[in-house]
C-alpha cells in the first residue's frame, strides 16, 4: 500500500519521474538519483507512455534485490510524450534487478494486461484514496481464455 500515491500538483514528466523516484528510494533504501537515472535512460529511448493516459515507466539497475513497483495517480494529467499524444493521468513504475531480464518482462505483460482492462482503469480513475487504488490493482484479473 505504501507504494500507491495519490498525486497532485504535478506539473511534468521529469516531476513525476522524480516523485516516482523518491518513492522507489524510501521502499528500497536506494538513491532516488540513481533510480531516476535509471528511468530516466530507459525514457531517452522512446517514451513508456502507452495511450489512453496510461505510461509504464521502467529500468532496471544495480543494487536492487527483487522487483517492485509504484503506482501514482494524477490528479492533473501531464503531457508523457504518449503514443497517441494524450497527457497521462495512471503511471506504473516498474523496477528491477539488473539480471532479471523474463521477470521483467513477465512484469511489463502482467501491467500492461490490467491497465488494458477498461473497468479496472475506469475504477483507478474514480477514487484517489491509496487503499482503495491497492485494492482495486491488487484484485485478481479476469481469466482469459488461451486463442
Amino acid at each position: 500500500e505504501e507504494s500507491v500515491i495519490a498525486c497532485a500538483a504535478i506539473k511534468d514528466k521529469r516531476e513525476l519521474l522524480e516523485v516516482l523516484s523518491k518513492e522507489a528510494a524510501k521502499a528500497t533504501g536506494q538513491d532516488a538519483k540513481v533510480v531516476f537515472d535509471a528511468l530516466n535512460e530507459r525514457e531517452s529511448l522512446g517514451s513508456t507512455g502507452l495511450g489512453n493516459g496510461l505510461a509504464i515507466p521502467h529500468g532496471k539497475f544495480a543494487g536492487l534485490k527483487s522487483l517492485m513497483a509504484v503506482f501514482a495517480r494524477l490528479d492533473q494529467p501531464v503531457d508523457f510524450d504518449s503514443v497517441d499524444d494524450q497527457p497521462v493521468d495512471l503511471v506504473v513504475m516498474l523496477l528491477a534487478p539488473l539480471g532479471a531480464g523474463a521477470d521483467h518482462l513477465k512484469a511489463l505483460a502482467l501491467v500492461a494486461r490490467l491497465l488494458r482492462t477498461e473497468s479496472t482503469v475506469e475504477a483507478l480513475r474514480a477514487t484517489n484514496d491509496p487503499k482503495k487504488l491497492y485494492a482495486i490493482l491488487t484484485a485478481r484479473l479476469p481469466s482469459q481464455n488461451a486463442a
